[in-house]
């Protein structure tokens, strides 16, 4: 995967359409800045293409692709000659790995709630709310968002659709640098809109959120939503006594099931903050030890993990093993078939199921967080 850090341009608009979904701007807004991030996108890989051509490093490039599977080395040079290119096709097993594996090793949430790839069908034993409209309107429906649904008897998925672009100019490159623009587009887009669904996604055309309340969801025109969270508590980390005393609260709440039913949480037990907070919240737990190194002692074990979706001045928490979180079905891509706005551009769907919620109301909780301007320092 290319180092996003090396990308300032793709980096620089990649926030700017986390940020227009974080905030909730409409779906022009969002279209707008999910076309720009493309595009810078587009941008860095030709320049970093061009950088590896300019310094003679073919070799390396024909290395790559010996390494990659006959399967996929097919299907990519496809999209590179649009031969017989026209119908659905699932992208080789080989690139759904590594899409899976970038978007956990990359987003630290998606790591933390046990993300799993259920493979090619995606089944649940009990079942849920049906007709499930396709997930994705942060995407923009104005750039042809599929109006398929899905819906099961056992099976209770959400559609995630992401567009991906490949420039006409990529065509002039290797099937490596085919794969590799592909597949880090997908995993960007796809990370964005699972990160912000299984943190705080209200079950309407999605999963349910870590914050969400599934014990007092509301119906409306056949569709079930579900509220955040109301506070469980506030934490406000002001002192050694008062730390401890607020973790412990954390682990006593989640210590049962909702039944009642006494469950061990060691090692399973996720704070989720802002960056911001995570910052100020880190530092009261950071000591120097006697072999003069810093180091973070959180008590009870508890980890804390930070999201770009999270919103500043609440955290929350969840057992790890008592949240269900899936992506299945595979990923297939599909050439779109209308004209697109840029000439210079081929426009593919990509598409896949996901699958999110809290077992049941006592595996996660919302709490405040006091404001660091307030907390007294030790």
């Amino acid at each position: 995967m290319f180092k996003l850090k090396s990308m300032t341009n793709f980096a620089s608009k990649r926030e700017e359409f986390i940020n227009a979904v974080k905030n909730g701007a409409d779906q022009e807004a969002q279209g707008d800045a999910y076309l720009n991030m493309i595009n810078a996108l587009a941008e860095d890989v030709m320049d970093e293409a061009k950088k590896e051509v300019n310094l003679q490093v073919d070799q390396a490039a024909n290395i790559n692709k010996a390494k990659m599977s006959k399967e996929t080395y097919e299907f990519f040079n496809e999209i590179n000659t649009e031969v017989g290119y026209k119908e659905e096709k699932l992208l080789p097993e080989t690139t759904i790995d590594e899409i899976f594996e970038d978007l956990t090793t990359e987003h630290p949430l998606l790591d933390a709630i046990g993300l799993k790839s259920a493979g090619i069908r995606l089944k649940f034993l009990r079942s849920e709310t049906s007709g499930q409209a396709v997930w994705g309107k942060v995407f923009d429906e104005i750039k042809g968002q599929l109006d398929a649904t899905f819906s099961d008897e056992v099976a209770i998925q959400n559609k995630l659709t992401a567009f991906v672009v490949v420039p006409k100019d990529l065509a002039d490159l290797s099937v490596n640098w085919i794969e590799r623009f592909v597949r880090l587009q997908i995993t960007e887009a796809f990370a964005v809109a699972l990160e912000a669904a299984f943190l705080s996604g209200d079950g309407n055309d999605k999963p349910i959120g870590l914050n969400r309340d599934i014990d007092n969801g509301t119906v409306s025109g056949g569709v079930t939503t579900y509220p955040v969270k109301t506070a469980q508590g506030t934490l406000s980390f002001a002192n050694t006594d008062s730390i401890i005393q607020e973790f412990k609260d954390i682990k006593k709440y989640h210590s049962t099931k909702s039944n009642g039913q006494a469950i061990n949480t060691a090692g399973q037990l996720y704070l989720v903050v802002s960056s911001e907070d995570k910052a100020d919240i880190e530092a009261k737990f950071t000591i120097l030890n006697a072999n003069g190194v810093y180091v973070n002692a959180v008590p009870f074990n508890i980890n804390i993990v930070e999201s770009v979706f999270q919103e500043k001045g609440t955290a929350v928490s969840f057992v790890k093993s008592r949240y269900d979180a899936y992506i299945g079905g595979g990923i297939t891509l599909r050439k779109f078939d209308q004209t697109f706005a840029l000439e210079d551009l081929d426009l593919y769907t990509a598409k896949q199921f996901a699958y999110g919620k809290a077992k049941d109301g006592k595996a996660t909780a919302v709490w405040t967080l006091a404001e660091p301007a307030t907390l007294p320092e030790g």
